[in-house]
Formats: C-alpha cells, sequence, structure tokens
C-alpha cells in the first residue's frame, strides 16, 4: 500500500493532468505490449502492434530496447518519466536527454537490483557520448508504435475522465475528488491510501500532488518511486474497448435492459445523485435501484461515494460514452 499524507496546503494544491502525459503512456504501453492483461481492452491493440513490428524491424529494435528498461512488474526508472505537464512530447524528450548524470546512474543501479542490464546501459549519461540521444530516439519510435495509432482513444478517455473528476470537484469539493479515486484508492483523512504493489509512505509536505490519469495503467495507480521528485500519483482510466459500437438507444437497452439503462441515464445527469434520488426519478423501488446501481458500479459504468449518511452516484467516463450512441464509437 501506498501512504500519501496530506498537509492543508497540500489540499489547496491539488491538480488534475487534462492531457495524457505521453512518456507514462509509454512506459504504461510497454508494460502492457508484453503481457496479456485487458484481453478485452487491449487485445485488439497488442494484434496491431505485433503486426507493425513485424514489418518493421527498426521500430521492433526500439521497443525491445525500451523492455530491457521497463520490466512489465516492479521498478521502472523514474528518469523516463520526467514531468512536463501540458507540453507534449518533444518537452518529454528533452527532458530525459537532460537527465543530470547522478540521477541517471542511481536510477539505473536501482533498475539493476532487480533486473539484469545489458552492457549497453553503461553508455548512458557518459560524458560526450551519444547514449541518452540514441535513448531518447528510442523512446520516439516506440511512441510511434505503441501510442500513435491508438492516441485519438488514449486523449478522448483521459479527457472524459478528466471531465469526469472536474464535475465531482466542482459538485463535492476536494473530498469528494479524492473519494471518486475508489476502488483503487480509500482517503482516509488526512491519508490517501493507495493500492500499491509495495508498503510506502509519501509525505507531501505542502508541494501538493499532481493526479494523472492514464489510459494504459492498468487495474492500480503508479508513482515515482524517488520521494524527493514532485508528487505524482497515475491513475487508470476506464479502458474502453475499442470495437464496441453502440450506435443507437435501442441496441443500448438490448445491452443493458430498459431499467438499467434508465439508470445510468439519470446518474449521469449533472450532479451526483443519491440512491433514493435515482430510485424516484426511475419510477423502481428503492432496493431496486441499489441492485441496478450495483451492477452498473461493477460494470465499470457508475462511480459510488459517500457523502454523509448517503451514497451519491456518477456515471464514469465509460457510462457517459456508452450514453452517446449518436456519436457512435466508443473511442
Amino acid at each position: 500500500m501506498l501512504r500519501i499524507h496530506f498537509t492543508v496546503r497540500d489540499l489547496q494544491n491539488i491538480r488534475i493532468s487534462r492531457r495524457p502525459q505521453p512518456l507514462w503512456e509509454l512506459v504504461c504501453a510497454t508494460c502492457r505490449s508484453g503481457t496479456q492483461q485487458g484481453p478485452l481492452e487491449f487485445g485488439a491493440w497488442r494484434r496491431s502492434v505485433r503486426e507493425r513490428l513485424t514489418g518493421d524491424p527498426l521500430a521492433r529494435q526500439a521497443v525491445s530496447t525500451l523492455r530491457t528498461l521497463v520490466p512489465p512488474v516492479g521498478y521502472i526508472p523514474d528518469f523516463l518519466t520526467p514531468s512536463v505537464p501540458e507540453e507534449g512530447l518533444p518537452a518529454a524528450l528533452e527532458e530525459v536527454r537532460a537527465t543530470p548524470p547522478d540521477r541517471l546512474h542511481r536510477d539505473l543501479a536501482r533498475l539493476r537490483e532487480t533486473t539484469p542490464l545489458p552492457a549497453w546501459t553503461t553508455e548512458l549519461g557518459r560524458p560526450g557520448g551519444r547514449g541518452m540521444r540514441s535513448l531518447a530516439k528510442i523512446l520516439d519510435i516506440s511512441s510511434r508504435v505503441l501510442l500513435e495509432p491508438r492516441w485519438d482513444h488514449v486523449r478522448r478517455a483521459v479527457g472524459d475522465d478528466t471531465d469526469a473528476r472536474s464535475r465531482i470537484l466542482l459538485d463535492g469539493g476536494v473530498r469528494a475528488l479524492l473519494e471518486s479515486l475508489r476502488p483503487f484508492a480509500q482517503w482516509r483523512p488526512p491519508v490517501l491510501e493507495v493500492d500499491y504493489p509495495t508498503d510506502r509512505d509519501l509525505r507531501l509536505e505542502g508541494r501538493g500532488l499532481l493526479l494523472v490519469p492514464s489510459y494504459f495503467c492498468w487495474r492500480r495507480p503508479t508513482a515515482l518511486a524517488d520521494p524527493a521528485l514532485g508528487p505524482v500519483l497515475v491513475y487508470p482510466v476506464t479502458a474502453r474497448p475499442l470495437d464496441v459500437v453502440p450506435e443507437n438507444d435501442d441496441r443500448l437497452h438490448r445491452l443493458l435492459g430498459r431499467t438499467r439503462a434508465s439508470v445510468l441515464t439519470e446518474v449521469a445527469r449533472g450532479r451526483p445523485r443519491s440512491t433514493s434520488e435515482v430510485a424516484t426519478a426511475v419510477g423502481i423501488g428503492l432496493p431496486s435501484a441499489s441492485y441496478q446501481l450495483t451492477v452498473l458500479r461493477d460494470g465499470g459504468l457508475v462511480t459510488s461515494h459517500r457523502e454523509g449518511q448517503h451514497m451519491r452516484h456518477s456515471a464514469t467516463p465509460i457510462g457517459h460514452r456508452l450514453l452517446d450512441g449518436d456519436r457512435a464509437r466508443l473511442y
């Protein structure tokens, strides 16, 4: 578990990245490309990546080299994901090239504790060497293979999540925003308890926290390992299957059933709704509303948070997209 400790000043300095962060998405996509995680969400994407790599030896070599530094589990060097909010891939690659040698060597030494590294990594950071320029080129080529074909999907999913979190913040404040990070994080003031593969504490100490929604992040959030760096929490958005095409309301009703589709429609209207408000609006009993909301929440279409004695429910980004049938595709 990762325990993030807030002060009053930190609560005043929580930010949400409005756009996908290219290198965070690249690192997470590299992890997903070498596993079978999320067959529905990422299966078609993995097949397309394999096809592109088969016909492009240069890209195949670049992705293979990147996987050396990005294992599917465990520590990933912090220098691969510099903080350049809203500035895009070129600025991020420039930050990678400018990594201070001492930080680079520290990160690689930590990676070497769990992952054997080839000899070429010793060139990284060497004065006058071409190692970091070559690495930046590898990152650039890999992003074209792993990210570029799906970037519109990534951008829309992250944008939808940011819009949903912004509505929650406007309607319920910072507490509601932090509580909306369930189920992979629990807000227990003044600590945010995050589902995390190792046990550690991160004390913000007035620096605030940048929330980074990520399409290719999977199941649990990730963060920078070095507590001295700017605090970032990268969390998974609802990864949408890329081939679902709900074209009209009848298809949505056939998919969910009319009652469940009506419940989803109600919780997607403006502010978060309580269970009793949903029941009244849809014209069903409270137990039925509670059951339907549970099914929708388990399916990733609804998120719920407690507000006093009531549970408040909102549609997730994928829930909004399902309802937006007249614009055709989920992505």
